[in-house]
């Protein structure tokens, strides 16, 4: 099975999503033109929200679960319905287990070891984490030593507004947490910002 990143590479990260919400939540972002979905292991009900996202979700989206630790986490989501598996951190057993099975696999790096050890794992993108520690500067020196074509994403304090500096050194995509959803944003907020950070790498793009 060959995996691509969805056309639009930003990675809806949504930290606390409530059950109740989760499909109204997950509509508004698709309508707006997200098609990636992140619901992190690490509070209370994410795997039902990834379940209820997995099923309203179009063909071309990928949806699926952050802070994934652990192969039986890798396992859970898949069962779940969940073809994305993303970490905060590099664990080669991790990434080869979720590629093995047929997943999309985007761990955390902050450093070229942690970087050349998840692409040899097998590694489909790179999440730079914490991006405010490793900085545009830290980004474009590590993409002068990776594979051209590397898709690499920032994640940590992006706004719209500091897309574009760190486009111009080569970020490939972004994930996007407390910017776009914090717990209790009605829908139609989070439809306007997802709107917003469309808008924002559209205007990248185009230079």
């Amino acid at each position: 099975m060959t995996l691509h990143t969805p056309r639009l590479p930003l990675v809806a990260i949504l930290r606390g999503l409530d059950v109740d919400s989760a499909e109204a939540v997950g509509r508004a972002l698709f309508s707006a033109g997200f098609r990636i979905l992140e619901v992190p292991l690490n509070r209370p009900g994410a795997l039902e929200c990834i379940r209820i996202l997995s099923s309203i979700a179009p063909a071309d989206a990928l949806v699926g679960a952050g802070t994934v630790l652990r192969v039986a986490d890798v396992d859970a989501v898949q069962a779940a319905g969940g073809k994305l598996i993303v970490s905060p951190n590099c664990n080669p057993e991790v990434i080869r287990h979720s590629v093995a099975q047929g997943l999309f696999s985007a761990p955390g790096i902050a450093t070229p070891s942690e970087a050349f050890a998840a692409l040899e794992a097998g590694a489909h993108a790179l999440k730079i984490f914490p991006a405010e520690q490793v900085g545009t500067a830290g980004l474009k020196a590590l993409l002068s030593v990776l594979p051209s074509g590397t898709p690499i994403w920032p994640v940590g304090g992006i706004t719209p507004e500091s897309m574009a500096i760190w486009f111009k050194v080569g970020a490939t995509g972004f994930g996007i947490g407390g910017q776009l959803y914090a717990p209790g944003t009605p829908a139609e907020q989070v439809k306007t910002r997802a709107a917003g950070f469309v808008a924002a790498w559209k205007a990248c793009q185009a230079g």
